[in-house]
């Protein structure tokens, strides 16, 4: 089957990728010509383990092809999938435009019945937009169907999500796109992968429900974390004992400086929206942003609860994209948390594995270094922002006579308290 990707981001880079890798044949489509020059060597501009082996190897074999001519994607191909971004405006709707252009150069290129599927993260209504505008720009009355087919990638592990998801979800409104749906999927078969077969509204919710759910999980055990530093009690202890209850479950209840990234900020925001578009205040959904927002601010309290006045102070800081394994650091705690302390006149010394130079675009006068060790040297206080593995196990005594004051504050609780204390560390955590 012939397959057609809009848009080389995150999204449809690791679907075209691993569509490709499915035995299709797929030719992902991007106006950047730099970006689809250096892709079609096999190259990735962002950091995501084991993609960029997959993309050389798929685009050596054949499979996957990148381009800059829509046309030439569209008339070639059975299915498109609609994988751009859909940015939040500043009043935290979805900015659609991009989804919207797509939609009318699929449209001007039509030469045959076509399946589009929206890949991106779009509100509630918009495939039926997209097809109202595809039946309105066609030029023929060539028959099309328009699905929702939602991602449900996680950064730092995309291309196992993809190849052994715990779903997929697919809206539609004909048999027809159904089964070829199942067609391009039928190698999760073997994986007994659940399907959900839903119409497009259904399909486009879930997205976002699941999303404002997973934000509601981090947000809430925040809130528990604050409450145990109260009142004396673990909040490990208290995490990991509701995980075992099997109706929680144990992911995202791992206290820390909040949730981030390029997915849960903008999606909470746009469900609220949805929300308040047709009458529906969401209370807890707002909260949970409110709250979100406030966890940040409370971990600059603590690095100054333990350092004293900022002012002229150096603040090391280990990590600053959003989360392990990957280079974004769009919405990262690290970024807004680095600002805060710039603010109150602290110097910053950073490293990071992988995304050290997403950060350099947006943080002025921040020294990068060469390793945790570097960061460490000078240092009134080194603070532990993304939980990388070559952070963990970190030579303690090589650090503390590194540092001016051995001081670790630990916003992802990677290291055992009573241990740090032994080693000669001022230490703390969040919720302990």
């Amino acid at each position: 089957m012939n397959i057609c990707i809009v848009g080389t981001g995150y999204v449809g880079l690791v679907t075209g990728t691993c569509l490709a890798e499915f035995g299709m044949n797929t030719i992902c489509i991007d106006t950047d010509s730099s970006k689809i020059a250096t892709l079609s060597k096999g190259k990735v501009p962002f950091y995501e383990p084991g993609l960029e082996n997959l993309v050389e190897k798929n685009v050596a074999q054949g499979c996957l092809r990148f381009s800059t001519e829509i046309k030439e994607g569209v008339q070639s191909s059975l299915v498109i999938f609609i994988a751009v971004g859909t940015p939040a405006n500043d009043d935290g709707t979805v900015d659609l435009r991009y989804v919207e252009e797509v939609a009318e150069e699929i449209a001007k290129h039509m030469n045959g019945y076509k399946v589009v599927v929206v890949k991106s993260t779009v509100p509630v209504g918009t495939c039926q937009q997209i097809k109202a505008t595809i039946r309105k720009k066609r030029p023929e009355a060539y028959n099309f169907d328009v699905v929702s087919n939602p991602e449900f990638q996680r950064e730092g592990s995309a291309i196992e999500d993809f190849m052994r998801p715990d779903r997929v979800t697919i809206g539609a409104e004909s048999e027809q796109a159904i089964a070829i749906m199942r067609d391009i999927y039928s190698a999760l078969y073997l994986n007994e992968t659940p399907f959900v077969i839903t119409n497009l509204e259904t399909a486009e919710m879930i997205k976002y429900a699941a999303n404002a759910f997973l934000a509601t999980k981090i947000t809430f055990i925040n809130e528990i974390a604050t409450l145990c530093e109260k009142v004396g009690a673990d909040v490990q202890f208290v995490a990991r004992a509701m995980g075992l209850d099997g109706r929680i479950g144990r992911k995202f209840l791992h206290p820390g400086p909040g949730y981030g990234g390029s997915c849960f900020p903008k999606d909470t925001l746009a469900l609220l929206n949805i929300g308040r578009e047709r009458g529906c205040d969401l209370k807890l959904v707002d909260s949970v942003i409110k709250v979100n927002k406030e966890q940040r601010l409370r971990m600059v309290e603590k690095i100054r609860g333990m350092v004293g006045e900022l002012r002229a102070k150096t603040i090391g800081i280990l990590g600053v994209s959003f989360k392990p394994n990957t280079s974004d650091v769009r919405e990262s705690p690290s970024i807004i948390i680095i600002q805060r302390l710039q603010a109150e006149g602290a110097k910053i010394r950073a490293y990071d594995p992988a995304a050290m130079d997403e950060a350099k675009a947006i943080l002025r006068d921040v020294h990068y270094c060469a390793d945790p060790y570097d960061v460490a040297a000078g240092c009134d206080a080194l603070v532990l922002l993304t939980e990388w593995n070559q952070f963990r196990r970190l030579d303690l005594e090589r650090l503390k006579k590194l540092m001016k004051t051995p001081i670790f504050v630990d916003l992802r609780n990677v290291y055992d308290p009573r241990k740090m204390r032994e080693a000669g560390f001022r230490y703390c955590g969040v919720g302990r």
